[in-house]
């Protein structure tokens, strides 16, 4: 089969499942398939599929006509203008999240007290948070915590992707860094915030519920931080936390945080930060 009637079969196949990005998707499976670039292929409507490309391929379209995210068909997504793997067990890294980044960057870059301490990704997922900010500032220590040894699985082999040396600790929050050293001088914490009532789309509905799902406003676990980070001595040295949530929630997020000695510093689309007072 060539290019363009394969082209034509499946962006049909997928706007017939109401995949908004039928045209987008099947250009982007193509371009992995056969290693060539989609602005070539586009270019050489003749180029030929065949083969053992075309099963894997008409395959792939079957899975995305299911809405299942292209990015687990993929096996990868990309965060930050970098590639991460990912699969099933952790939640893709949204656009949205590289905000963070971008804070994080004013902060270690204006305060030379956050040389020499750690940056802790707090429910890592994927790794792309933490490794990101290794990556961004090699001289810091980067701790990637997760309570599902499967997410860690995947953080590591991002690692190893990108060849940095981070730590990794498997436990819930801030339990596994009681003994931290060096202190942890800010939190990377983009813990699930979504409303146990809200109605997601279909593509997020094959992501893990646990990492969307925060309760019935979506803010238990950042309760839980909160509550954690002020009864515990150990963590004195944490001067900041940046936060991910819809914008409706920052109010309460705002006074969950001030309720445990955090007041925010700076507010930019789905982020806050945290600053101690």
């Amino acid at each position: 089969m060539i290019i363009s009637d394969w082209l034509t079969e499946n962006i049909k196949k997928l706007k017939d499942a109401s995949v908004a990005t039928a045209r987008l998707d099947c250009l982007v499976l193509l371009e992995d398939a056969t290693g060539i670039n989609r602005a070539y292929l586009l270019a050489h409507p003749e180029t030929s599929v065949t083969g053992p490309t075309c099963h894997k391929l008409n395959e792939q379209v079957k899975r995305r006509a299911k809405h299942e995210p292209l990015a687990y068909i993929r096996g990868k997504t990309e965060f930050y203008g970098r590639e991460f793997i990912i699969n099933k067990h952790v939640l893709e890294p949204r656009p949205e999240s590289e905000t963070m980044i971008e804070l994080l960057k004013q902060l270690i870059g204006q305060r030379a007290e956050g040389r020499g301490q750690s940056v802790v990704d707090i429910g890592t997922g994927c790794g792309a948070l933490g490794i990101t900010a290794k990556l961004e500032f090699p001289d810091t220590e980067v701790v990637l915590t997760d309570i599902d040894p499967n997410c860690l699985k995947v953080a590591r082999q991002n690692t190893k992707k990108h060849k940095v040396n981070v730590t990794f600790i498997q436990g819930n929050l801030l339990e596994p860094l009681f003994a931290l050293s060096p202190p942890p001088f800010a939190l990377l914490c983009n813990l699930p915030y979504v409303p146990d009532s809200h109605v997601i789309n279909k593509a997020a509905m094959n992501e893990p519920r646990v990492a969307i799902f925060g309760g019935p406003d979506g803010l238990d676990l950042y309760r839980q931080l909160f509550t954690q980070l002020s009864i515990n001595k150990q963590f004195t040295s944490v001067k900041y936390v940046l936060t991910e949530s819809l914008p409706p929630q920052h109010p309460a997020l705002s006074q969950i945080a001030k309720n445990h000695g955090f007041k925010q510093y700076k507010e930019d689309d789905f982020i806050q930060v945290f600053e101690k007072s």
